[in-house]
């Protein structure tokens, strides 16, 4: 009678209802970054653009040009920027980078339009991942 008592609680944890996976909660709303939905930020990046447009403008190379070619350097290479190169001012940069301001911010807005769907992709692939690599055997588990 007391095994009976004792094997009761035994039994009903056994039962089907427990063996049951947990029900699969609903995926969540992927919310995007700020960066990415604040038009702000492409201004901002065309911005650093022009910032970094006049320090490459300004840099040296005659030096670079002198090492390359297994020279001394000499004062005019010393002299030599890219600007004295190219011939380029920071006003045909800045009209450049102005011109690509409009496809930043197109780009920006074809990313806000495809990044929910394919975070949701991604989800779903690491849920099939998941049921699938639950099915592959172990390497430790004992061969019958």
């Amino acid at each position: 009678m007391r095994a009976a008592f004792l094997a009761l609680p035994l039994i009903s944890l056994a039962s089907p209802a427990f063996a049951q996976a947990a029900q699969a909660q609903p995926p969540q709303e992927y919310q995007l970054p700020q960066e990415v939905t604040d038009m702000r930020w492409a201004d901002r990046l065309t911005d650093t653009m022009a910032a970094m447009s006049r320090a490459f403008l300004n840099m040296p190379i005659g030096e670079v040009e002198a090492a390359v070619e297994g020279r001394e350097p000499t004062s005019a290479d010393r002299r030599k920027t890219l600007r004295s190169e190219t011939g380029m001012s920071e006003r045909d940069v800045r009209q450049q980078i102005d011109a690509t301001r409009p496809a930043m911010q197109a780009g920006m807005r074809a990313v806000q339009a495809a990044l929910p769907s394919i975070m949701k992709g991604l989800t779903d692939a690491q849920h099939e991942l998941d049921r699938a690599s639950a099915n592959i055997p172990r390497p430790d588990y004992p061969r019958r």
